[in-house]
């Protein structure tokens, strides 16, 4: 899974987890960051907390990264793909209702820090992933931090752990455009999965009971992984086009469930009648916490080889509007630009913002760099305090 947020409990069930237990110099900033930006996001599952709040993500992360470990942000591990942000660990986890009995199969062991957080919750777990060099490195760190209930091997997770089915639970952590069929077939009667589902920047992720042999599902909230490689990328009907785009739900008249569709991980945002038009939508954002965060964001394909400049506009209010802690960062609305490994190559915005203003609209045009293969759109106070408000956000290309 990819994120680019950054930076943004009461009693809680023991976990026999012996080595994520082991007392390190990490354990504050975990607490910390499971406080504001996981129980704080919304996750209840005490024994979900617990392991995310003993689970040593840094020893999951780059050495060049770890100062950003306990941080709520997705990380470039290598191969183009990720470890996903703690809150989207948790929050796959508690869809998944972990029972100390469970068998669980996990699509995408990427650097095992998703096994290793169930490894406490669960009796057994079983991961697969597709690129070598990423699955021996997390099969040799879960080994040296004694995660011995967890299995790995390296393989196309399209295809399933046919050997150990049927699995109580699934859990996907990369996006096909639909579910592989062996993924059903091995989930028992009455079992859970959780998957990211759609194209390659528009996802949503559902979780599924299996019912007389069919998957009923449930959809949770837009979402942004890494694309699952293999047979389900051969097998996709819808590829992005990088001169078109498609930043969506840009008025924010679209909704799923309270939230706005195709924004994703939407922290202190909600969704208001109150845009510069009368009766309009806009998302608005409120933190009274410097260093908190309130923010949104959407990836959209933009190819620098391809693609000279974006024109980015926008309508946008602020009340009381404030910096906050976070260095480089302030309220704002911004495009970001990732190369082939997910690593910002370039960052541009409107802000930051400060004070009280009334409904303005802006414009930018952004040069891309040659090196860029797809891009976020963020807005938010990004850890300031005070209200934003942002409406009518649009993005078209210039071809070079």
């Amino acid at each position: 899974m990819f994120s680019t947020t950054v930076l943004s409990i009461s009693c809680v069930l023991p976990i026999a987890s012996e080595p994520a237990q082991r007392s390190d110099p990490w354990a504050q900033a975990r607490a910390q960051m499971v406080e504001h930006e996981v129980a704080g996001a919304g996750v209840k599952d005490a024994r979900v907390l617990e392991a995310i709040r003993v689970t040593p993500r840094h020893e999951f992360v780059p050495v060049a990264l770890r100062r950003y470990a306990n941080l709520d942000v997705g990380l470039p591990i290598g191969k183009g793909q990720t470890i996903s942000s703690p809150f989207i660990v948790a929050y796959m986890t508690e869809q998944l209702q972990p029972r100390p009995t469970d068998k669980i199969l996990e699509v995408g062991t990427g650097s095992g820090y998703q096994a290793a957080v169930l490894s406490g919750l669960v009796s057994e777990v079983y991961s697969i992933e597709i690129v070598e060099t990423l699955g021996k490195r997390a099969a040799k760190t879960l080994r040296r931090l004694g995660y011995d209930n967890v299995k790995t091997k390296i393989g196309d997770g399209y295809q399933g752990w046919a050997q150990h089915a049927p699995f109580d639970k699934i859990i996907v952590t990369c996006s096909p455009e639909k579910v592989p069929k062996p993924l059903v077939e091995q989930l028992r009667e009455g079992g859970l999965l959780v998957v990211p589902l759609g194209q390659r920047y528009q996802q949503t992720l559902y979780l599924f009971k299996k019912a007389n042999g069919v998957l009923q599902p449930e959809p949770l909230r837009p979402t942004f992984f890494v694309p699952m490689v293999g047979l389900a990328e051969q097998e996709r009907a819808v590829q992005p086009d990088p001169l078109k785009p498609a930043l969506i739900n840009g008025d924010f008249e679209t909704t799923l469930g309270d939230r706005p569709a195709g924004w994703y991980y939407v922290r202190q945002g909600e969704l208001e009648a109150a845009g510069p038009e009368p009766g309009n939508m806009c998302l608005t954002f409120r933190n009274t916490t410097p260093g908190r965060s309130a923010q949104a964001w959407q990836a959209v394909g933009v190819d620098g080889r391809k693609t000279r400049a974006v024109d980015l506009s926008f309508r946008v209010r602020g009340k009381g509007v404030r910096r906050g802690p976070l260095p480089g960062r302030g309220p704002d609305l911004a495009i970001v630009f990732f190369n082939a490994e997910r690593h910002p190559v370039h960052k541009q915005g409107a802000g930051p913002w400060a004070g009280t203003f009334g409904w303005v609209e802006k414009r930018l045009r952004i040069n891309v760099p040659r090196t860029a293969r797809f891009a976020s759109v963020e807005v938010g106070l990004w850890g300031g305090t005070g209200e934003l408000s942002v409406d009518d956000v649009s993005l078209s290309v210039i071809p070079r």
